[in-house]
């Protein structure tokens, strides 16, 4: 259908300049660039198209309400306030302002200029808009070569604010899905980084079994468990920094290599305890601590001595069936420098005994009336498998699908356990 005369009348007067100037531009702006790069050519082509001296593109902020200058020659980075100002104006109205004399305009902001050392006369502000409405920013253009903008202009500034806009959605998206790209792939190495702190292969102990798990709630976790054969003895090591992802990572991996390294260099238990928990409380951020279990087994004398920085129920259950609860022994590692060597506890460990160190994962996790799991049901759970002579990873596989029953919904929270039981 051919256009009709209302239709015609709203199209630009274009000469065969402005039309090739408008035509190099929107082919210039599909090309994929950079945001940076294609806010200079936004203004570049605006300038080209117009006949303008300057151009300058402001992008909105949706959840601010405010406008950030992106490209104009000789200014620093500025903000305005939607509504304030032309650009800000603009911003609000989503209406084209033409402005024959600046000065003349109580909107004006003058200081712009006296700080540049630019005079500007005639301003044109067109909005950036995406086809679904949404602001995407202003383009600012100032100083037509031959005088004010007309009307022509006005339409021909529209006509070329359309590609614009899509162009810039495009790059702000593109980088968007880059940054998330980015972020993705850091968290995955930093998974990586932390699965690789985890033992390979529970140890081999002469009379006892051991079994872990690690559960994050995310790609990485505030969670970690240790088990290691040293000359010291047996190391077991539960911990649960606070947060979650790659910071809480960081901070349970950080605390893992310290006390490999304590023990490594000979330390006995309170020794490393106390050394790592300072080194901690120097380089932790305020408020980040770890919860933290740290044990050495004797398999000889068959006693386990722990320090318990925070990390609590400590779950011993006698072969026959009884429970022993121990709590924390002192606070969480890193949260303060410890005056003297931390209390140590001793438990012997008697054939059929065992030891049982969740994170608070499990026991917090809630049901649909927001009821937490609770110590009672562990140990129900406990008491039902090696009551009938099970592995520790029947255990384990019993707690973990019985919490999977109980919660409302998705794992909210890192869960990590640590089994041993002495099994002669």
């Amino acid at each position: 259908m051919p256009p009709t005369a209302d239709a015609e009348a709203d199209l630009p007067a274009l000469t065969p300049r402005s039309l090739q100037a408008l035509l190099d531009a929107t082919r210039a702006l599909a090309e994929p660039l950079s945001l940076q790069a294609l806010l200079e050519r936004v203004a570049h082509a605006a300038c080209q198209v117009l006949g303008a001296e300057r151009a300058s593109v402001w992008l909105a902020d949706d959840d601010a309400q405010r406008l950030s200058l992106q490209v104009a020659d000789d200014l620093a980075p500025m903000q305005v306030a939607w509504g304030v100002g032309l650009v800000g104006h603009c911003a609000a109205t989503r209406a084209v302002i033409n402005v024959a004399d600046a000065y003349a305009d109580p909107r004006f902001n003058p200081e712009v200029d006296r700080h540049s050392g630019f005079r500007t006369r005639s301003i044109l502000a067109l909005p950036l808009s995406d086809r679904g409405g949404t602001l995407v920013g202003v383009l600012q253009v100032l100083n037509r070569d031959s005088g004010p903008f007309t009307t022509a202009d006005e339409r021909l500034g529209t006509a070329l604010a359309a590609p614009c806009a899509a162009a810039l959605m495009r790059a702000r998206l593109t980088e968007r899905l880059l940054e998330a790209e980015r972020l993705q792939h850091e968290l995955a190495l930093a998974s990586e980084l932390q699965r690789a702190t985890l033992p390979a292969r529970m140890p081999h102990c002469p009379g006892y079994e051991l079994h872990g798990r690690f559960m994050p709630a995310s790609q990485t976790g505030g969670d970690t468990f240790d088990a290691a054969l040293l000359p010291q003895g047996l190391l077991l090591v539960l911990a649960d920094a606070t947060g979650h992802g790659v910071p809480a990572a960081l901070a349970v991996t950080q605390m893992q290599a310290l006390l490999r390294m304590a023990f490594r260099l000979g330390a006995d238990l309170a020794t490393a305890f106390r050394q790592v928990n300072d080194q901690l409380a120097q380089t932790l951020p305020d408020g980040r601590f770890v919860t933290a279990f740290v044990g050495l087994l004797d398999p000889q004398r068959h006693v386990l001595r722990f320090i318990s920085g925070g990390q609590s129920p400590i779950l011993v259950r006698a072969a026959g069936g009884g429970w022993t609860l121990h709590r924390a022994t002192c606070f969480p590692m890193g949260a303060a420098p410890l005056p003297g060597a931390p209390r140590a506890v001793d438990v012997p460990m008697e054939p059929g005994d065992a030891l049982l160190l969740l994170s608070d994962g499990f026991y917090e996790a809630e049901g649909a009336d927001g009821q937490p799991f609770g110590v009672a049901r562990v140990q129900a759970l406990a008491d039902a498998a090696l009551g009938q002579g099970g592995a520790l990873d029947d255990v384990a596989t019993a707690v973990v699908q019985s919490v999977g029953r109980f919660v409302a919904g998705p794992q909210q929270d890192d869960m990590t356990m640590l089994l041993l039981q002495r099994r002669a």
